[in-house]
């Protein structure tokens, strides 16, 4: 079987402009809460960024907090994905959901979060994840996982269960003035919806063809 042969129905629920919530991050919420029992990875979003010169790349990573201020995730601030940030302001995440046949696009400009909410944040994590962010200067090469694991084992002597975030790691806020809704249906006729943020801060719902 050749890969273009590869091919399946959707299925899914309908996705009406009329009847979708007006305000996109209720309507997230909405969606989100349905696929929170169903999905193994529910907050897996991919990332997307370019540099100045439009050059893209993408990953994933997780989300971690959102509400009306936008979509938080955490990183390295040394990492390539925190250089292009910080070259053009801008990202995209993408959050699929397999079990539900459903997508959900998000562009917007992004900010850091407050030292506060980082701090924070990084308490939470548990104490090995801490000690990973001091052994892996994330993006930098590395000879061989030997330097890795010895980075590790290092930062575990050093700090032991008192771990401070360091100043290179901490989140970022996505800051949305565009939503997608992918709802997978019968025969490839897709619902879209797109939410777009005016000036004035009222959201435009439409409809987009498939």
């Amino acid at each position: 079987m050749s890969v273009s042969d590869i091919r399946r129905e959707y299925a899914g629920e309908p996705l009406d402009e009329t009847r979708s919530d007006p305000d996109p991050f209720r309507q997230f919420s909405i969606w989100f809460e349905q696929v929170r029992p169903l999905e193994e990875d529910p907050t897996a979003m991919a990332l997307a960024t370019a540099t100045r010169e439009g050059r893209p790349s993408v990953r994933t990573v997780l989300l971690k907090a959102v509400d009306p201020r936008g979509f938080v995730f955490f990183t390295n601030y040394e990492s390539r994905k925190a250089r292009e940030l910080a070259e053009t302001g801008r990202a995209s995440l993408l959050f699929v959901w397999r079990s539900v046949e459903r997508q959900v696009r998000i562009e917007g400009a992004v900010e850091k979060v407050s030292a506060e909410e980082s701090d924070a944040y990084f308490a939470t994590r548990p104490v090995e994840s801490r000690w990973s962010v001091y052994a892996s200067r994330q993006s930098e090469r590395l000879d061989n996982r030997a330097v890795l694991e010895a980075a590790y084992d290092a930062a575990r002597r050093k700090y032991g269960d008192t771990v401070p975030r360091p100043a290179w790691w901490g989140g970022y806020r996505v800051i949305p003035d565009e939503f997608e809704f992918w709802q997978g249906r019968e025969s490839r006729l897709h619902d879209r919806l797109q939410y777009r943020k005016r000036l004035d801060g009222i959201w435009i719902r439409e409809r987009l063809a498939p």
